[in-house]
């Protein structure tokens, strides 16, 4: 289910929308399984009677309730959103009760990914996104390929920015751009020869 368009601004366009990876669903899927496992073989072990049968409802309970996880967790995945837009960050989950993060690009300073070696294999990461805002250091897990990730977000912010600038900015608008362009270089977020052109659009 894609990003609901009611909910952006007409002049934005989306440079990328993204559920959670499918590793979002291992812990109630291997729930499922483990207690699907036990039931068949506490049965298997019980002798028929009056054990056996209660034996049998607690555990065809418990696999109804470990199958309602799932589905619990699939209206999640479905109502969890990570959208890059041209002009910002967004990150919002929930049906009823619904909670979320919106990041100006303007505000990114860096752009971060974190993977163990199982999550390279299976291409799933957490994306660290360090912003200029009250927040400080933002922490999302579950993305699908989070290197990937942080190269749009980097791609975009550079055509955010070239955009922003290519009318006559004013003397201070360039300054703030310069010393943020500065601590990406300095991050190593930009290449030398990155930060220069992006230097040579701000005072060209």
């Amino acid at each position: 289910m894609p990003f609901p368009r009611r909910l952006l601004n007409d002049y934005e366009n989306i440079a990328l929308d993204l559920h959670p990876h499918w590793l979002y669903f291992a812990e109630s899927v291997s729930t499922l399984a483990g207690t699907m496992i036990a039931v068949m073989f506490g049965l298997s072990k019980i002798p028929s009677g009056f054990f056996h049968n209660v034996f049998s409802y607690v555990g065809l309970a418990a696999i109804i309730v470990a199958s309602a996880w799932i589905i619990v967790d699939v209206i999640k995945w479905r109502t969890t959103y990570f959208v890059v837009t041209s002009h910002r960050l967004i990150y919002r989950q929930g049906v009823v009760a619904r909670n979320g993060v919106e990041i100006p690009l303007e505000r990114v300073n860096n752009v971060n990914f974190s993977q163990t070696i199982i999550e390279r294999m299976l291409g799933v990461g957490d994306l660290l996104i360090e912003s200029g805002g009250q927040d400080g250091i933002q922490i999302f897990s579950d993305i699908s390929q989070p290197e990937r990730v942080q190269n749009i977000i980097h791609s975009t912010i550079q055509d955010r920015v070239g955009n922003r600038f290519e009318g006559a900015p004013s003397a201070a608008s360039v300054a703030s751009e310069l010393e943020r362009l500065e601590a990406l270089r300095d991050r190593g977020t930009l290449t030398d020869a990155e930060f220069a052109e992006q230097k040579r659009r701000l005072l060209g």
